[in-house]
């Protein structure tokens, strides 16, 4: 019964995942609507600004993201331990997270930087777009963005139940 709950929550976050990609393909054809008509408006020094922070925009969020759910199952595995962990495990997982806690540290701080260099870009945008073609960009990089953490989100979600449902399988004889 608990596998086929499993199952059931599995096969539905599998459906949810192809709308997300979905989505996000509609939103990549919007950005490269979005690229050729920034190429068309700007100068190429300020079409350059603008492609660097697009690319930049998802590596930023992924890096984050990812060190994020990271340091979760880290902190997770820290607060299972018990008297029986062995020492060098204890070890292991305390100098994992404090490594973890660093690096997403410093991503905060290109994420902080990369909102600046977004509010630069549109301040570039703002000279060549109308108000209907700012809001347009706006919208779309808060929907890539949001689209990059549903995605991130389903993917550590199936994870999960993908483990729970294997452990399962294996501790029925």
């Amino acid at each position: 019964e608990l596998m086929a709950s499993l199952q059931s929550r599995l096969q539905a976050l599998w459906e949810e995942q192809e709308l997300v990609l979905l989505e996000a393909r509609e939103c990549a054809k919007w950005g490269e609507e979005l690229e050729v008509l920034v190429r068309d408006l700007c100068k190429p020094q300020e079409f350059e600004r603008y492609m660097m922070f697009i690319g930049d925009l998802e590596k930023v969020l992924s890096l984050l993201l990812c060190l994020s759910s990271r340091l979760a199952r880290v902190q997770n595995a820290l607060s299972r331990m018990d008297g029986n962990t062995e020492p060098e495990e204890k070890q292991s997982l305390n100098e994992r997270h404090q490594l973890l806690s660093r690096q997403r540290e410093d991503a905060k701080d290109l994420k902080e930087n990369l909102d600046r260099r977004e509010r630069v870009v549109s301040g570039i945008l703002a000279k060549y777009l109308t108000e209907q073609q700012l809001q347009d960009y706006q919208h779309f990089v808060q929907v890539k963005t949001s689209l990059l953490i549903e995605q991130k989100d389903l993917e550590e979600q199936i994870k999960f139940f993908e483990e729970q449902l294997e452990n399962l399988e294996q501790s029925i004889p």
